[in-house]
């Protein structure tokens, strides 16, 4: 028995192609293959300006820096999500807090955080960096959380690990219309991959060379940065803040150039799946993800939510079960507050009551664009058996 994964990437003879042409060519890291990746990116999201980083956590981690998130400051995030949306504040020194989720999209919900946003303006703690989550591919509300930063003043950082090849009202989530900046990931189980690697988009130059900056050393050619020094010392490059190394290479970038042109091949794919899952599943006792009308979802992920009430099995036995039939299914998530390093912080169950309901009742089952049809009546035989 071969298992089906809930999620796989996959690389045609184009994309090996494109690898072996940069380790054949004078570049292997920061060439002009990364600059044609950030510039396929921007042009097929509509955004300015775009840094590539060697992982979506990284680039989460340089967004930050690039807003001046540090000590004394709060970011908010979701809790349903992993676990590197809320750790990029904690990188800054900043403190991290969470807004419980919308109960059908099982994204960041609005109403949690305007409620919340009201209380902490009366405490003094307003978030200077709200990072809003793009569950499994579908787009929050972001033109009612930009509004909210416009009357609170925070800044938006849209992770849209899941996200890209989605929409947002009929345009192309990435164009930052109600963002500062927003992050991609190219792991290999997202929507399109480099292997390892991450985006940061943004419509800011100052912000964008930020970034470029905190990617590499906090290093600069830029004449207009650099300070004065001797005229008779070579300074071709200073390091003027502190950065990391976080480049991507060539390699990752020409993989991400050769797997855009299936973007939305992919996209499409992905949905011709959900919609044989939704019809399939739905005379079982669990809810399929809703989709907002204004959102067209990547849809990275397909949680199913068990109606625990309806069943004789719980989560645990259904999840086993699954496996045991060779269906890898997964979580997709446990509340970032309830892992045993933000408990040390102080947070406890019950924080945040709809993302433990959904965490008690979710599973991930697979969802790529190669999955077969043959493969997936497994898949929806095995739950109706499980479910039965």
């Amino acid at each position: 028995m071969i298992p089906i994964p809930y999620g796989r990437q996959e690389i045609t003879q184009a994309d090996i192609d494109a690898v072996i042409d940069v380790l054949r060519s004078d570049f292997l890291t920061q060439g002009p293959a990364v600059t044609t990746f950030e510039r396929t990116v921007t042009a097929y999201c509509g955004a300015q300006h775009a840094v590539a980083v060697n992982s979506a956590t990284s680039a989460l981690h340089i967004a930050c820096l690039g807003l001046g998130l540090g000590p004394g400051d709060w970011l908010w995030t979701s809790p349903i999500t992993f676990v590197a949306s809320a750790n990029c504040g904690l990188y800054c020194g900043a403190r991290v807090d969470f807004v419980d989720i919308d109960p059908r999209t099982y994204n960041l919900s609005v109403d949690c955080l305007a409620e919340k946003l009201a209380q902490a303006e009366k405490a003094g703690k307003l978030p200077k960096v709200v990072v809003p989550v793009h569950m499994c591919g579908q787009s929050c509300d972001m033109a009612a959380i930009y509004s909210l930063s416009q009357q609170y003043g925070f800044k938006i950082i849209e992770d849209a690990s899941h996200a890209i090849g989605g929409k947002y009202k009929g345009e192309p989530i990435g164009n930052c219309r109600y963002s500062d900046i927003t992050i991609f990931s190219f792991h290999p189980v997202k929507i399109i991959t480099t292997g390892e690697g991450g985006m940061a988009l943004t419509n800011d130059s100052a912000l964008a060379d930020r970034m470029q900056r905190y990617r590499s050393h906090g290093i600069t050619s830029d004449s207009r940065i650099m300070q004065p020094r001797p005229a008779n010392e070579i300074w071709n490059y200073q390091q003027v803040h502190l950065g990391y190394n976080y480049r991507m290479t060539d390699i990752q970038a020409a993989l991400g150039v050769s797997q855009m042109a299936r973007l939305d091949a992919y996209v499409e794919q992905r949905h011709h799946i959900a919609e044989r899952y939704d019809a399939e599943l739905v005379d079982l006792p669990l809810q399929t993800p809703w989709q907002h009308p204004e959102s067209y979802s990547s849809y990275h992920l397909y949680p199913i939510r068990l109606k625990l009430e309806k069943s004789a099995k719980s989560q645990r036995q259904v999840y086993d079960e699954l496996r045991a039939a060779g269906i890898l299914v997964n979580l997709h998530y446990i509340p970032v507050y309830r892992q045993p390093y933000y408990e040390m912080m102080g947070f406890r169950a019950g924080y945040c009551p709809e993302s433990e309901r959904y965490h008690a009742e979710e599973i991930s089952i697979p969802m790529f664009p190669t999955l077969t049809k043959s493969d997936q009546s497994k898949i929806i035989d095995v739950l109706h058996e499980v479910l039965a």
